[in-house]
């Protein structure tokens, strides 16, 4: 076996390796840039390399940097992670000419898939479906829109050499056409280092379905079931899972054939993963190959028990697989939600700065037989940085069954406690508590279709807000009575607590009447009978309340406010006054404030480099055309006009870095 493997990521994924590696009793070095000093995975490797400033152009992406590293400290294997250098082929063949095992696939199949028009080519030969499309390169915004017309709208325009939602569009006419085409140019050069453009037509009602393959040296390849990935914004994976709950085994069987005939066909090895665009009738076409380890790879293995990093290792060193694939069965149900520092009420925007608070649920197995898995690479303190995938952990549960695997994660979610940065937690809860998601009704269109607006927030309904209100009322009660026993007070003089409270949440109001029962509250609202509550041993100052009102169990985020409190639950983020009858009544008649009229301004949605400015100071524009792009977490936004108006002033300016709500430009 190896005596010391370098991996050359970062990230979640960097301490992935690093804890299969510890398993194996196989020594780990990390490489870290200026941003990444004090990241998770440099501390929990056996060594750590600095390589570089924060671009990663600049540090993780430069093979030279990473190749002195590997001659200087005795590496014999590089586990490439995903992302970065993960289907580099140049890089893989510097590591063979060094004598350093690539944990991954040979020279060749990463040439052959990585390529995406060639591996389209290739998987057609291979007898796999494949979708119509353009295999040829385009070399500009005209041949782009001729091509995307002579297939027929819409059209996915996808960088050659991409991976993970970058360089990638869907074009519906002529102009997104042209626009999608440049924007994925940009963002493929700037990721990949390859600006190369294909076409291909663009399924309707599809879903995103994947079979994960492992081969060795020896000639031999399995595949072990699918995940489905068709939860996806700007074409970035945000829920897996495994199996689909589309898939019959037939159609399942016949999939996993064809990709273990690709995989076959370049000689692949390591742990691959063969994705595929289904339609609503079964019918399965060929997307591409991603010769890596993938992100959503945790699901295959709760299900079927096998360490796919364990098993990129040994093919790696040269052992025959163990398994065959009649040893391959699929146990239970496992999802993934990613959490990504991004704020869904803002239309998913990135978001950096430091984590205040990031407590993730306990992992491991639960009572009820249910596992908790989160693959993370941040920590409490820790800072998101604005040149990184925005991604900062992959919690996993497992059930029995789908049902069992969508509660489990549903409070796994209401115990996930993060503050500091704007999250996807909220947005989360509502994809499972969805009933179209429970009944596994996905596309790809998913998140676009049933919030067409963009993501409000969760709405609960009365009889939860007045549950909630109830825990509320419980706590204000406890706080209170914490209140009164100051040190030093005499009994006789001490404050009475009184019993009646009223909680408002969202403008309506629950008059409780409080009063001690037992080790918990008894809690009356008015004209129904009392409900028992009970806090779980909560103290004021803890984040976290296992409450139950009446037979029902909640998971509830607790934070103090001004006359009450902040509460969040299954993705809603209530502010929930707690007063008296009295304090209640004068509460009605304060005015609201008026937040600052921003009407006339551009502002900057999320901290970014600003890569362009379209318009010009004088400049009359319409209502959606191209204002300013701005560049954030490797992704490029265009920022539209909202509706005709005069351009009064440019005050951003191209190259220049931007916090949230700068000023971009203002309007007459």
């Amino acid at each position: 076996m190896f005596k010391k493997l370098l991996i050359a990521n970062r990230g979640e994924i960097a301490c992935r390796v690093i804890r299969t590696a510890r398993r194996m009793g196989i020594p780990t070095l990390a490489v870290y840039s200026d941003a990444d000093r004090d990241a998770l995975h440099v501390s929990e490797a056996d060594e750590a390399v600095h390589i570089g400033p924060p671009p990663a152009a600049e540090s993780y992406l430069v093979i030279d940097k990473i190749m002195e590293v590997i001659a200087e400290h005795g590496v014999d294997a590089v586990h490439p992670g995903y992302g970065f250098l993960s289907e580099n082929a140049a890089f893989a063949n510097a590591l063979d000419k060094a004598g350093v095992a690539f944990v991954g696939p040979p020279v060749g199949a990463i040439e052959a898939m990585g390529d995406k028009i060639t591996s389209k080519k290739l998987a057609a030969e291979a007898g796999v479906s494949t979708v119509p499309g353009h295999m040829g390169l385009i070399e500009d915004a005209d041949e782009a829109v001729k091509i995307a017309t002579e297939i027929g709208y819409p059209v996915m325009i996808k960088a050659s050499a991409g991976g993970g939602g970058k360089g990638m569009r869907i074009a519906w006419n002529d102009t997104d056409a042209r626009e999608g085409f440049q924007s994925s140019k940009n963002e493929a050069k700037s990721s990949f280092g390859d600006d190369r453009i294909f076409i291909e037509k663009f399924v309707t009602q599809p879903r995103h379905i994947e079979i994960q393959v492992v081969g060795d040296k020896h000639g031999n390849v399995i595949y072990l079931g699918e995940r489905e990935c068709s939860i996806q914004r700007r074409n970035q994976k945000v829920v897996e899972e495994a199996p689909s709950p589309f898939l019959d085994k037939k159609t399942r069987k016949a999939m996993g054939e064809q990709a273990v005939a690709l995989s076959k066909a370049v000689d692949y090895c390591s742990a691959g993963t063969v994705e595929f665009i289904v339609d609503g009738e079964k019918n399965f076409y060929f997307l591409e190959m991603n010769t890596r380890l993938q992100v959503e790879h945790p699901v295959t293995e709760l299900i079927t028990g096998i360490d796919l990093v364990e098993q990129m290792i040994r093919v790696a060193a040269g052992e025959k697989l163990k398994l065959a694939q009649k040893d391959i069965k699929l146990n239970g149900w496992a999802i993934e939600s990613r959490l990504y520092a991004e704020d869904p009420y803002r239309n998913f925007l990135p978001s950096i700065g430091r984590l205040s608070r990031y407590r993730p649920p306990e992992e491991g197995e639960a009572d009820n037989g249910t596992i908790i898995r989160n693959d993370t690479g941040v920590y409490e303190g820790g800072e998101i940085s604005m040149f990184y995938d925005p991604m900062i952990a992959k919690l996993c549960t497992w059930g029995k069954d789908r049902k069992t695997a969508i509660s489990a994660m549903s409070e796994a979610l209401d115990r996930f406690e993060m503050e500091g940065i704007g999250h996807n937690l909220p947005f989360l809860h509502a994809v499972m508590d969805h009933k179209r998601f429970k009944k596994g009704d996905l596309t790809t269109a998913f998140i676009e279709e049933e919030w067409p607006e963009g993501f409000a927030g969760v709405e609960l309904s009365l009889a939860t807000c007045r549950d909630l209100g109830a825990i509320a009322a419980a706590c204000n009660f406890i706080v209170q009575q914490r209140a009164v026993r100051i040190s030093g007070v005499m009994e006789n003089r001490r404050r009475f607590v009184g019993p009646d409270w009223i909680a408002s949440i969202n403008g309506s109001d629950f008059p409780f009447h409080v009063a001690r029962d037992g080790d918990g509250l008894q809690i009356t609202p008015t004209g129904s009978n009392p409900l028992p509550v009970t806090l779980g041993g909560w103290r004021p100052g803890q984040a976290l309340a296992n409450a139950t009102v009446g037979k029902k169990k909640y998971t509830v985020q607790i934070e103090r406010k001004p006359s009450g409190f902040r509460l969040r639950y299954r993705g809603a983020d209530l502010r929930v006054f707690v007063r008296t009858p009295r304090e209640a009544e004068l509460a009605r008649l304060m005015p609201e404030k008026t937040p600052p009229d921003t009407s006339k301004m551009l502002l900057c949605p999320m901290p970014g480099l600003v890569v362009a400015i379209h318009v010009e100071a004088g400049e009359a524009v319409e209502d959606g055309q191209p204002l300013a792009t701005v560049e954030a977490m490797k992704m490029e936004n265009i920022l539209r006009a909202e509706k005709k108006a005069k351009v009064a002033k440019i005050i951003a300016a191209p190259g220049e870095s931007l916090a949230v709500d700068a000023v971009i430009m203002e309007f007459e």
